[in-house]
């Protein structure tokens, strides 16, 4: 009862009685925590600066008309503004047919290939089978080895494919699947696709987390082990899942190394922007009939419409999948 009496009094004192009474503790702690408060969101205001200052950059550049870019009046708010920068990249791109294919080709396969990456990281995490350290070591490669080294031996393979020499046998020929989209399809459920290894590395810490109780306690009620990958592991991992699959998404989206070399024949975002600058040329001199140059300004200024166009679906869909990926990073921890 006196303890109560006593920190009720106390805490009726102004801040400099108490801080006197602390021998001033009271006031260099107050400072202290305040300096950090001012240090930490100086800190966390030039990080997220540095990010959106580029993007507002180009949002400022896309509604600008070829006059404002030379006008050094102009900087950040254009004096003319227009919207024809987003028709004609549009234009350019072939925008409407280029995101319903990116659209098709980035979803099924991301879907395949976290399908494929699930069952090989749960593999490694749950399993023992011979020379695993040495498969688990090649996963490691495939993260860390650029795939560009691999681009003549991708080409060769699928320009003269054939499963075990059956159709030379059979035809006298092999069979080429260059200008299909079978062979990223292919090697998508090969788990040998965009990042794949990087995909099974983060599922299989995942799961590595995750308590061999449940497995155990579902063996014991009758489960095999199919059942119980299905029922019990598939949704305690939906968080590494999610992050997984948007990542391959994302990536699959903006990928021009993989599109260029097996979807070179369809239309896609990732390869029209590359080309939007070639195109402009072309528009042009459609246009007034004679080849122009083309100013590097204006250039640029098509160049930052496109990516906008790009990115501005992939900003909405992490919108609306930031809480499972904000937790699927935290849970994923590096247990060795």
């Amino acid at each position: 009862m006196t303890n109560v009496k006593t920190n009720s009094a106390y805490e009726k004192q102004s801040f400099w009685e108490r801080n006197k009474q602390s021998g001033g503790y009271l006031l260099r702690k107050v400072i202290g925590e305040r300096a950090v408060s001012i240090i930490r969101f100086i800190l966390l205001f030039g990080m997220c600066f540095m990010i959106i200052q580029p993007i507002l950059n180009k949002i400022s550049v896309s509604f600008m008309t070829e006059q404002d870019l030379y006008n050094p009046v102009v900087i950040s708010i254009p004096e003319h503004f227009t919207t024809a920068n987003y028709r004609l990249a549009a234009e350019l791109i072939s925008f409407k047919q280029a995101l319903l294919n990116s659209t098709l080709i980035s979803l099924t396969i991301a879907a395949l290939q976290i399908a494929m990456c699930t069952l090989v990281g749960y593999g490694f995490a749950r399993f023992e089978f011979p020379l695993k350290k040495f498969w688990f070591a090649c996963v490691i490669l495939v993260i860390l080895i650029p795939p560009q080294t691999i681009a003549s031996s991708l080409h060769l393979h699928f320009r003269f494919f054939d499963v075990l020499g059956l159709s030379q046998l059979i035809t006298g020929q092999t069979i080429n699947l260059r200008g299909s989209k079978l062979p990223y399809y292919l090697m998508s459920a090969g788990c040998m696709g965009l990042k794949n290894g990087l995909y099974i590395y983060m599922i299989r810490q995942y799961f590595r987390n995750i308590p061999g109780d449940l497995e155990e306690a579902a063996y014991v009620d009758g489960c095999g082990t199919f059942k119980t990958f299905i029922r019990i592991m598939l949704p305690q991992a939906k968080p590494i899942l999610t992050s997984c699959f948007l990542f391959a998404f994302v990536w699959q989206w903006t990928d021009g190394f993989y599109s260029r070399m097996f979807l070179g024949n369809t239309k896609l975002i990732s390869t029209g922007l590359s080309r939007i600058v070639d195109s402009l040329g072309a528009y042009i001199q459609r246009i007034n009939g004679v080849k122009t140059t083309i100013s590097i300004a204006y250039s640029n200024c098509i160049l930052a419409t496109g990516t906008l166009m790009i990115i501005v679906p992939l900003i909405v869909l992490y919108l609306f999948a930031q809480r499972a990926f904000v937790e699927s990073i935290s849970n994923t921890g590096i247990k060795m």
